[in-house]
């Protein structure tokens, strides 16, 4: 999954905005104001060889096993080890994977709002 169609994919989510906090080059996308996902250029490698990460929040025993499963599936890059991950975009994992971990991401985060943000945000789901 190239960087601009995750891009595009955080930003359909329901009341999803970007924002750029930590400054130039790292894209923080909230729903609601709480943050739910990050979007910038990894540090591996040589510059020009570098892979985009993107940061979820996941479930802490759900973490520890996407971090078995894929190589490309680290604890989450200056972000608590413990409730986040980060995806290296190295084109290891399918679309359809990165997708389900960003939307189940935005679902952690959405239950953790109140009764009222939550009725309003998943009637769009």
């Amino acid at each position: 999954m190239e960087n601009h169609e995750l891009n595009r994919y955080l930003l359909n989510k329901p009341f999803a905005s970007v924002s750029q906090p930590f400054g130039e080059g790292i894209d923080v996308y909230k729903v609601k104001d709480k943050m739910f996902a990050t979007l910038a250029l990894g540090k591996i490698g040589q510059e020009n060889s570098a892979h985009w990460w993107v940061n979820l929040k996941c479930d802490p025993d759900e973490a520890a096993i996407l971090r078995d499963i894929f190589e490309a599936v680290i604890p989450g890059y200056h972000m608590n080890k413990r409730h986040w991950n980060t995806v290296i975009l190295d084109g290891s994992i399918a679309q359809g994977e990165i997708e389900r971990m960003v939307d189940n991401s935005f679902l952690l985060v959405v239950s953790k709002m109140t009764k009222k943000d939550q009725t309003s945000i998943l009637v769009h789901v």
